[in-house]
């Protein structure tokens, strides 16, 4: 049997260009963290601000449990149950491009047919995902708070009647009430477009769709268009699920927003309006706001190559080649690093190859001998005590991507909770993941017509 890496890098369109190095963030061998941003706070701190370019859109993005959210329910679940979920999606990711799912999508529940097999598009539940926006569906157009996702593509929204829904901050959107809602017909070439994601059409002439979760919960319902607006912008005849059957989900978000790289996701439906790039700012603590923009501008950002994959279209994938601690790189064969990382906004502590963890680890720990050690925290075993302590000072730690790309991370990319923000994987080669802890502060650039990923520091 093939190997993992070596299978990857069969289907992985790899666009090489070499460019002098370049780098995003501080060039410390050192960052101080204030224990104080490690909590968060009850008051929504300003933006940056942003403003679109032209041809672009650009919409607020929040964390679901911090003030600056929409939801009501701010309270933060605990960092082990978060790293549970988190643990549930990474090893959906490695089961994806190992091509062993059939197994996660069994005994969940909801619409199945025998003859079809149905997928899965994330890890687990919603409740693995952390950033949201605020987005108007519909004519006239009705508001709807969905969580954003690059490792999905089909967009959805509970919609009327819905026989089986979470309970949700806004009101259900009504097709009924919206002069241009149109489902799509079992014969469309929308509907066939959403290939394993569209569970057939035997008893409706309406076209269905179905997202399965490796956790059991579901999401199904009619595949249609309508207006989407977004920020001062309208997207006519935007695709996406209206969800009239719904299990084990219990947020109050009213549906999803698919950012992947299939072609049913948000940003491949709106390449031809704002161009093929896109970019977001994970903002560094649940106290501040960030951004979503289509349409992004190219310049400005430290480049590496994006890794395409045939079989797993959804997923945007980089090379990282080495690790630097204190500004000192270590030492980790870079054929460690060959089956490459996938950037995923919805897993919240990146994934390295055991070797290479195991490397990071004991030069981070080397630099953190003025802290007493702490016992491991569910995934993350490399801890601190810092009882008494106003603030820390913490080695710099900077991933070097493949073309030159150097991103030193912010302080808060470092460190979650009292831990270094990182996992190992349990070989070297299944695929890595860069988490949304290691992306805050930065703007992070899909730019999915140039083959490139980008990152552009302190940007929100």
């Amino acid at each position: 049997m093939t190997s993992v890496p070596k299978l990857l890098l069969l289907v992985l369109f790899f666009l090489s260009y070499r460019s002098p190095i370049a780098h995003a963030g501080d060039h410390g061998s050192y960052k101080v963290l204030s224990i104080g941003s490690l909590r968060t706070k009850s008051v929504c701190s300003e933006s940056k601000a942003v403003r679109s370019s032209s041809g672009a859109t650009t919409v607020p993005l929040h964390h679901r449990h911090g003030p600056c959210s929409p939801l009501p329910t701010k309270k933060m679940p605990s960092l082990e149950d978060r790293l549970h979920r988190d643990q549930l999606r990474a090893a959906y990711i490695k089961r994806k491009f190992s091509g062993d799912v059939k197994k996660d999508g069994q005994g969940a529940g909801g619409v199945e047919q025998s003859h079809v097999t149905v997928p899965t598009t994330l890890g687990t539940s919603l409740n693995t995902l952390e950033y949201l926006i605020t987005v108007r569906l519909g004519s006239p157009a009705k508001t709807q708070t969905v969580l954003i996702d690059s490792g999905s593509d089909v967009s959805w929204v509970q919609c009327k009647p819905c026989l089986q829904c979470h309970s949700q901050v806004d009101p259900l959107f009504d097709p009924s009430l919206s002069s241009t809602y149109s489902p799509f017909s079992c014969s469309s070439a929308a509907c066939a477009q959403l290939g394993q994601d569209g569970n057939g059409c035997s008893s409706s002439s309406q076209c269905q769709y179905i997202v399965r979760y490796a956790d059991g919960s579901s999401t199904t319902g009619t595949y249609s268009s309508d207006t989407l607006a977004l920020g001062s912008n309208t997207i006519s005849n935007f695709q996406f699920g209206c969800s009239h059957v719904e299990s084990g989900f219990n947020d109050l978000t009213d549906g999803l927003m698919g950012l992947g790289g299939g072609a049913p996701s948000l940003a491949s439906q709106t390449a031809g309006t704002f161009g093929t790039a896109f970019s977001y700012c994970l903002p560094p603590t649940p106290s501040s706001s960030g951004f979503l923009t289509l349409g992004a501008g190219t310049s400005g950002f430290v480049k590496t190559p994006m890794l395409r994959s045939s079989p797993v279209p959804t997923f945007y994938g980089v090379r990282l080649e080495a690790i630097r601690v204190g500004g000192t790189q270590l030492s980790i064969p870079t054929s460690v690093f060959s089956a490459g990382m996938v950037m995923d906004s919805g897993t919240i502590i990146t994934r390295l190859p055991r070797t290479a963890y195991s490397a990071l680890s004991s030069a981070f720990k080397a630099g953190m001998k003025q802290y007493r050690p702490a016992p491991p925290r569910s995934i993350m075993d490399t801890c601190f005590d810092f009882s008494g302590q106003s603030s820390v000072r913490l080695p710099s730690v900077a991933l070097v991507f493949s073309g030159g790309a150097v991103v030193n991370l912010d302080a808060n990319g470092i460190i979650l909770g009292n831990c270094l923000a990182f996992a190992a994987n349990s070989d070297d080669s299944s695929p890595g993941i860069v988490g949304n802890v290691q992306q805050r502060t930065f703007e992070v650039l899909y730019d999915v017509g140039g083959g490139a990923v980008g990152f552009k520091a302190g940007a929100c």
